[in-house]
């Protein structure tokens, strides 16, 4: 029987449990406060689901998702990922994670960091450029005509055929953006990151200068973050935006 396991349980780990659910797939939670803490996400996703330690979670999945802020990266437990296929959700919010110079400067990636904390992981990188709330509505089954396309990237390319074995099984299409030195290219604020996937992009765009400009003045946002059902974004759209989107450092970006 096929298990994902989970490091990070919040709203993106939470939404693609509950499609490794629906496809028949075991899934292990954890989270950085117990497996206690997950009793209700549990009971929700019914008998296919457990909750346990990281570790626990790292060992037992046959794919492991990293869901959790970049500033806990080095709390991964690296020993029990090694030779697992870790699909890694993190992005890079200097507000929250505070600065890191290798990745304000473009010196490497998001992933490129995690991976080399994991060492003998074989990472990849996926569902960091999708909101949370899209990540239900838009999955299709396969070979609908409405299917949705995600971007991964890898080092390894037998990891990354596994991972888009797994993401086709939860409802997408995968679009293979190379090695992890290229996972710049669907970060925060890059062409192909949240705005193509949603039906009001003019607001989330706005929603981000607001934030922008509340973080300046030490202020809270007074606009919720927009949520909508999301538009589908098929591969070959998705490979434009992938080529054709300028790299955006933490400088360039209007939430920094």
């Amino acid at each position: 029987m096929a298990t994902l396991g989970f490091i990070g349980s919040g709203s993106i780990g939470t939404a693609v449990a509950r499609l490794a659910v629906a496809a028949g797939i075991d899934v292990v939670l954890s989270n950085s406060r117990g497996p206690e803490t997950l009793t209700e996400t549990v009971a929700e996703l019914g008998e296919r689901a457990r909750a346990a330690t990281p570790e626990e979670a790292a060992r037992a999945g046959d794919w492991v998702v990293v869901s959790i802020p970049l500033a806990a990266y080095q709390k991964l437990p690296a020993a029990a990922l090694e030779g697992k296929v870790v699909l890694d959700t993190i992005n890079y919010y200097p507000m929250r994670d505070g600065h890191i110079e290798a990745l304000d400067s473009g010196q490497t990636t998001t992933s490129e960091l995690v991976q080399e904390h994991l060492g003998g992981a074989k990472l990849v990188k996926a569902f960091n450029s999708i909101s949370d709330h899209h990540i239900p509505s838009l999955a299709r089954p396969s070979g609908a005509a409405d299917r949705t396309a995600l971007p991964i990237a890898g080092n390894d390319p037998e990891a990354k055929a596994s991972a888009a074995d797994v993401i086709g099984r939860l409802g997408f299409d995968t679009v293979d953006a190379g090695p992890l030195t290229e996972g710049w290219r669907f970060e925060p604020e890059t062409d192909p990151y949240a705005v193509p996937y949603s039906a009001a992009p003019d607001a989330i765009r706005a929603f981000w200068a607001e934030l922008s400009e509340a973080l300046r003045s030490g202020t809270m946002p007074q606009t919720p973050p927009p949520v909508d059902a999301g538009v589908p974004l098929p591969a070959a759209q998705l490979r434009t935006l992938l080529a054709d989107t300028p790299r955006k450092l933490t400088a360039d970006r209007v939430v920094a």
